[in-house]
């Protein structure tokens, strides 16, 4: 008996489109930057583990650096263990907030979660999508990873929209793309990683994306309301009993919140210190209260997850760190920029599109942690250049990552969905499209629309502003906090007023024809002397008072300029020799 060799089957239409696509890209990546970056983005697409990648491509960048004094392995080591990386505080809470989510995840948080949001909000029109969407957002962001919360979060509520009349396509969309949703959020960890890569002061950020974050939300609420009514799904009427019931049951989840606004925003604790008590209270209250979780059979399992996330998280962040380290000190992003403004890339909204274009890509192919810390040194000279606020840039970031998460081909969500419900991810393409179109209408506003990402920081602007004045000096905090700045320790006004009041970040020299201290006339030159350094314009008067104090004079005279001829000016000099050696 013979046997027929099977039928070579040839690979779907997609299949060999995108991996055309691949290869005409790392062609084209090698033609452009040379055999070694081609090399680095094939290996990473085939598959090799992100921090090799990155770790791996900082080395050898150094290794071929034109310079042979640079060509030292050991550059990579200094950046991961600096005090700019290892020394934040952040970093101390990503573990600690990984390990809150596990614990969530793994208790009965999500059903007492969905019953709250029901209760509240299932009377409205595509009620349980509202709930979906409610619901997921805060779950991530108590999780901090839209995988999480499609796992929990949506193999819950996916049933239940099928149950309740909606739509597979509606339903599907929506868990998939809702997972993302709590990234841009107070308190999520994409912003505290941004905050710590940029130094911004993370309270702020949380304070700023409050607004945005709100109009994602709306965006999505407006969807799940059009869709129940069109549907004609039927709704839950509100019982104000079952109401609170829920909420009750959902309390000390709730306390979670108010551990961690209420001890950062008074002050009370650090963010590491508010996240480590945050850990300490969901185990305790999911092992001993709730008692869903066990400490023999489950916490160990459970903890030993969520290190292994934290981990990789965390080398992923170190090895980027450094590869962030070479791209900075060879001033890549000025060689783009000068190439950006040569071709005709010179006007602020060439940029946002094509920054935007950028994070997006990167938002496919990497974590949203790695993405913040390849892009924020490639980026952040650039929107100096033109002018960008803090706040609006580290807002699309953010809104970026959910937007990446989510859309086709190689969005992470997706691939999570497609697991879990078993569904091929080409499929999902089409079903998350309208849910895409939501994020996108809100990146097109949130990008166009800069004040919608400091309206709720300008108080503490101006706030600066004031102190400033007060103190007669120059506003920096203010100009830290209005645009990026090409040098944060030495910050430049940022709007025209500004620049004709401050020249130079200084304080404007005093308008005085001719001044006269003591008995002696100072020309208008000579008066203006030392002011026009800024800040530093009392340096010659307190070198006199130094002079005056060593001398032994009277304070009354010691602030008094020195007059009279060449002679009584060497005599004083003499006199200060003397007093240093012990003469008399």
């Amino acid at each position: 008996m013979s046997i027929m060799p099977a039928k070579r089957v040839a690979p779907p239409k997609s299949v060999r489109v995108a991996f055309g696509a691949v290869g005409a890209m790392v062609l084209g990546l090698g033609a452009t930057f040379g055999g070694l970056v081609a090399v680095v983005v094939a290996l990473a697409l085939l598959g090799m583990p992100l921090f090799a990648v990155l770790g791996g491509a900082s080395e050898l960048a150094w290794l071929t650096h034109a310079d042979p004094e640079q060509r030292m392995l050991r550059r990579l080591a200094p950046e991961v263990f600096g005090m700019r990386f290892a020394g934040s505080p952040i970093l101390t809470t990503i573990p600690l907030f990984t390990f809150v989510g596990y614990l969530m995840a793994e208790s009965k948080t999500p059903e007492r979660l969905v019953r709250a949001a029901s209760a509240w909000v299932g009377w409205l029109p595509g009620g349980l999508a509202i709930v979906c969407v409610v619901s997921s957002a805060v779950f991530t962001l108590f999780t901090g990873g839209s995988g999480v919360t499609i796992i929990a979060v949506g193999g819950l509520l996916l049933p239940a929209l099928r149950q309740k009349g909606y739509s597979e396509k509606f339903s599907l969309g929506l868990v998939t793309t809702g997972g993302s949703l709590g990234l841009l959020l107070p308190y999520a960890l994409p912003l505290l990683v941004y905050a710590m890569v940029t130094s911004l002061d993370f309270q702020l950020v949380n304070k700023a994306v409050i607004l945005p974050g709100l109009v994602v939300l709306a965006l999505f609420v407006l969807y799940a309301v059009h869709i129940g009514i069109k549907e004609n799904i039927p709704r839950t009427p509100f019982n104000l009993t079952e109401a609170l019931a829920s909420t009750w049951s959902f309390k000390w989840e709730l306390g979670v919140f108010v551990l961690l606004v209420v001890g950062i925003t008074m002050n009370m604790t650090d963010i590491d210190e508010a996240a480590g008590l945050v850990a300490l209270y969901t185990l305790c209250i999911e092992c001993f209260i709730y008692k869903d979780i066990s400490i023999k059979k489950d916490l160990v399992r459970v903890a030993k997850s969520s290190m292994a996330l934290a981990g990789a998280v965390i080398l992923i962040l170190a090895m980027a760190n450094a590869l962030t380290n070479y791209v900075v000190n060879q001033r890549i992003p000025d060689a783009v920029l000068t190439m950006m403004l040569h071709v005709g890339f010179d006007k602020t909204w060439h940029f946002l599109i094509i920054m935007n274009l950028f994070l997006l890509v990167l938002g496919m192919i990497m974590d949203g942690f790695s993405a913040i810390l390849v892009a924020v040194p490639l980026i952040l000279p650039f929107a100096a250049h033109f002018g960008l606020g803090p706040f609006h840039v580290a807002i699309m970031f953010i809104l970026n990552l959910e937007l990446a998460f989510s859309c086709p081909p190689l969005g992470l969500n997706l691939f999570i969905s497609s697991f879990r419900f078993n569904r091929p991810v080409v499929s999902l393409y089409r079903i998350a499209l309208p849910f895409v179109g939501l994020l996108g209408i809100a990146l097109v506003a949130i990008t166009f629309v800069p004040h919608l990402s400091n309206a709720l920081v300008l108080g503490d602007i101006q706030g600066w502003r004031d102190r400033a004045t007060r103190e007669h000096r120059t506003p920096r905090e203010a100009w830290r906090l209005e645009c990026v700045q090409h040098d944060p320790s030495n910050p430049l006004p940022c709007s025209e007023d500004d620049k004709k009041n401050f020249p130079n970040g200084m304080m404007p020299a005093p308008a005085v024809a001719a001044g006269t201290v003591g008995a002696t006339t100072v020309p208008a030159t000579q008066a203006g002397k030392g002011a026009v350094h800024g800040d530093h314009g009392d340096n010659d008067d307190d070198d006199e008072d130094l002079k005056a104090l060593i001398l032994g004079k009277e304070g009354k005279d010691a602030g008094a300029p020195q007059t009279g001829s060449p002679a009584a000016a060497d005599e004083t000099e003499d006199d200060l020799k003397n007093i240093i050696k012990g003469s008399k």
